[in-house]
């Protein structure tokens, strides 16, 4: 497990992280999305043992990160611009991994460069962009960590690609139960993947949830009510996060079950009614508008 506790980390006046707390568990895909600039990288950073923070504590099952070896042998950071030596070839850049991570796989490194038709002897600076993330997460899946950490890992990759990268680290989680933070300025890249996102704004963590938990606990319904007083009624009976209308339907987003909500709907005989799902998206923008933020205004 991954614990940040009161993480605070300044460039010069730039105060990147502001006492940020955070846990990760073990064994989930958490998603860390924000802008750039929020603080993101350097929150990865520090997870990596890269960089200290200037106060509070960085640490994995318990132990400091930074300046640890044999915890550092644990994780794999996959930075937005991963660095290579000068002129390399994948085959060097495997042979310098495998002397820094013990449980290197050689021969599924070869085989996932044979998948993704990358030239082992080409040099890496030739790669287009999308080739040099592929080759990157082949790295850290063969690396063997328990934690992988991929900022931007999906950027520049087109929507075939996408997909493939996205399968590829759903089997290796299912296979070996690694845990897997990725960062993205993007909700609708981690909505299918992830099992907790965390919203980052400003060098703090504006929200952090278990998407099953959102998804199941909050709902939008959009009903046809004929009277008024029952219409106003139904707001006021449940917890309510936004109200609009289309045209004659009455829109509600809400907390609650999907069996909660629908049971006080209907007590407001409503000529029409039924639940529309809601994007991981939508629900974010609702949570933190009721928390006094306007996440359109932060991501969008």
């Amino acid at each position: 497990m991954i614990e940040i506790k009161q993480a605070v980390k300044s460039f010069d006046k730039v105060e990147a992280i502001r006492g940020l707390s955070l846990t990760i568990r073990d064994g989930e895909v958490f998603g860390l999305v924000g802008t750039n600039g929020a603080g993101k990288s350097t929150l990865m950073r520090m997870i990596a043992g890269i960089i200290r923070p200037d106060a509070g504590d960085v640490l994995s099952d318990g132990r400091m990160i930074y300046e640890n070896e044999e915890i550092k042998k644990e994780i794999f950071y996959i930075s937005d611009e991963s660095y290579v030596f000068p002129n390399a070839v994948p085959l060097e850049m495997m042979r310098f991994y495998m002397a820094v991570y013990p449980k290197f796989d050689e021969k599924r490194f070869h085989s996932l460069t044979s998948q993704f038709s990358l030239d082992e002897n080409r040099k890496i600076s030739t790669f287009s962009k999308g080739m040099k993330k592929q080759l990157s997460l082949i790295m850290g899946l063969c690396a063997g960590t328990k934690y992988l950490l991929c900022d931007e890992t999906f950027d520049g990759l087109d929507p075939v690609m996408r997909q493939a990268v996205k399968g590829l680290l759903a089997q290796e989680i299912l296979d070996r139960g690694i845990t897997c933070v990725i960062a993205s300025h993007n909700l609708r890249e981690l909505e299918d993947i992830c099992d907790t996102v965390g919203l980052i704004h400003e060098g703090g963590v504006l929200l952090s949830r278990d998407l099953t938990e959102l998804k199941t606990h909050i709902h939008k319904v959009q009903c046809l009510i004929s009277d008024r007083e029952k219409e106003t009624a139904l707001i006021q009976a449940l917890d309510t996060l936004e109200v609009h209308r289309q045209g004659t339907l009455l829109i509600i987003t809400a907390r609650g079950t999907r069996e909660e909500i629908m049971e006080k709907v209907r007590k407001a005989d409503p000529l029409f009614s039924e639940i529309i799902p809601l994007s991981l998206e939508e629900i974010f923008i609702s949570e933190t508008e009721v928390a006094g933020y306007e996440i359109k205004n932060i991501l969008f």
